[in-house]
């Protein structure tokens, strides 16, 4: 039986002749190529060689390198160093030179700012190439692993556990040692000298957890990493509790585009609504924009900025557990009435208001003592010794506005999903960046913006396609860098190519 035989490897006629011919017409690094000849490299920090006498490589260089990792879940300087040495692809795209790995990471320290201008750049080229839609964004958060493991984050409470420990440690040696004096004690498994030893260095531990303690009370935070001081620990739905950070996108409609981003040490979701939609409407150039997000974005002083602001929001409101854990008892089964300002129970009781001493109360209460004393349901609806309470917002009215609107436009709210969990399975996945490799906020932003650019430069060469990318980033070659978009024109003729 006859089988497909391959080449003599000592022939010279085994590889062809050139290089080019191993990269095809459709190969996504041409891409990568030609889009960061593009880029304004003045900005960004001349790299340095650090073999002794060696002149730096171009700034575009390591550029390419770094797009090129990304793009293919390749992160590490290291592993991109390898790369540059047997990828014929990576050989191609640097014209076979080799940065070593501390070039490489140095590259992506000192241009922290300048690789977050690239990812707004890119992002200004998608709207001008007709890709994003403008009108309709999702914004929503996710956890990713900080460089910090749980063992090197501490509170106040795991400190004083671990103090603890370290005490009766010591205590529990020191009976040895006096236990070890009698004539009759038993033989122990250590030296007077080797247990002198161990409550040494059990010492210098309980040293070094004082100094943590103190460090930990002399900041505003209640928790404390070892290593990325600024990570904090989050639930992560996937992954149970970790040190993470909060990562917050906004997300185009037309095409799951990421436009704007942030990073956050805060695990909750509130608050960060306004500030991105204000950068989509950066990019986008527009004052009014339509959002949705979820219920861990509900909040009325945010909602009201958005309102302000002309952004439309359509978000569902939190519904909120009693005690008991009973649904038919739940805070949204009260009804208010506005013509007598009182909450009507389950029951058919009514829940007055409370006269507050401040006059802007941040909560605005409502109860009925006499009628809970006597319900027979009360052990469903509280555990509240005297009854139930309900907490009103002094923005309710406002809040029963978003309300309204959500439910009326529950189709547009339904789409969130769809639009801005791709990209988080994409990246975690497909990109392999379900975890950070540098430490710091500042330092952990720029890896984000470097991830979520490869994202968006995937997802447009899905849309466009390699070759006909290629030719659009060809003709803007001769006039255009990113920081001055020249060619409206050019996409007005394609605009029917991308719709």
């Amino acid at each position: 039986m006859s089988f497909i035989k391959g080449t003599d490897r000592k022939q010279k006629t085994m590889f062809p002749d050139c290089i080019e011919d191993y990269i095809g017409e459709d190969n996504p690094v041409r891409v990568i190529d030609e889009y960061v000849e593009l880029v304004n490299m003045s900005a960004f920090t001349k790299s340095k060689e650090h073999r002794r006498g060696a002149p730096g490589y171009h700034p575009s260089v390591l550029l390419k390198l770094y797009l090129y990792g990304y793009v293919n879940g390749i992160r590490s300087s290291r592993k991109l160093e390898t790369e540059s040495h047997r990828n014929i692809e990576v050989v191609w795209l640097l014209q076979k030179l080799k940065p070593d790995f501390k070039t490489i990471a140095d590259f992506r320290k000192e241009n922290k700012t300048q690789l977050k201008q690239v990812f707004k750049d890119f992002t200004k080229l998608c709207k001008d190439l007709k890709l994003l839609g403008e009108e309709f964004i999702a914004i929503d958060g996710t956890k990713i692993q900080a460089n910090n493991s749980k063992k090197n984050n501490f509170s106040k409470k795991k400190i004083q556990r671990h103090k603890q420990y370290i005490e009766d440690k010591v205590n529990s040696y020191l009976d040895l040692l006096e236990s070890s004096d009698k004539d009759d004690s038993p033989k122990l498994k250590y030296t007077p000298e080797e247990i002198q030893q161990k409550i040494e260095k059990l010492k210098e531990r309980k040293i070094k957890f004082e100094e943590l303690e103190k460090k930990l009370q002399d900041s505003e935070s209640n928790e404390i990493s070892t290593v990325d001081e600024d990570a904090r620990l989050m639930d992560n739905k996937n992954n149970g509790v970790t040190v993470a950070y909060n990562i917050q996108t906004a997300v185009d409609s037309k095409h799951s585009i990421i436009v704007a981003y942030d990073v956050t040490n805060n695990p909750a979701d509130q608050g960060n609504l306004n500030s991105l939609a204000e950068k989509a409407k950066d990019i986008f150039g527009k004052r009014k924009l339509e959002v949705a997000a979820d219920k861990g974005y509900y909040q009325a002083d945010d909602l009201m900025k958005c309102e302000r602001n002309e952004t439309t929001v359509y978000l569902p409101k939190q519904s909120y557990s009693n005690a008991t854990g009973d649904k038919d008892f739940y805070g949204d089964k009260f009804t208010y009435v506005p013509e007598k300002d009182l909450y009507i129970c389950p029951l058919g009781h009514e829940l007055r208001r409370i006269n507050h001493k401040s006059k802007e109360p941040k909560r605005i209460k409502y109860r009925n003592y006499d009628a809970c004393k006597n319900c027979e349901s009360k052990s469903k609806c509280t555990t509240a010794a005297k009854g139930r309470i309900i907490n009103r917002s002094p923005n309710q009215d406002f809040l029963d506005t978003i309300d309204a609107r959500t439910e009326a436009n529950m189709d547009k709210y339904l789409q969130r999903q769809m639009i801005v969990e791709h990209p988080y399975g994409t990246i975690k996945r497909t990109m392999n960046a379900g975890y950070f490799l540098t430490r710091g906020m500042d330092s952990v932003t720029t890896e984000t913006a470097l991830v979520l650019l490869a994202y968006n430069f995937k997802r447009v060469i899905n849309i466009i396609g390699v070759k006909e990318l290629l030719r659009i980033l060809v003709a803007l070659r001769p006039t255009l860098s990113l920081y001055f978009y020249m060619f409206k024109s050019y996409c007005t003729k394609r605009q029917e190519i991308y719709g």
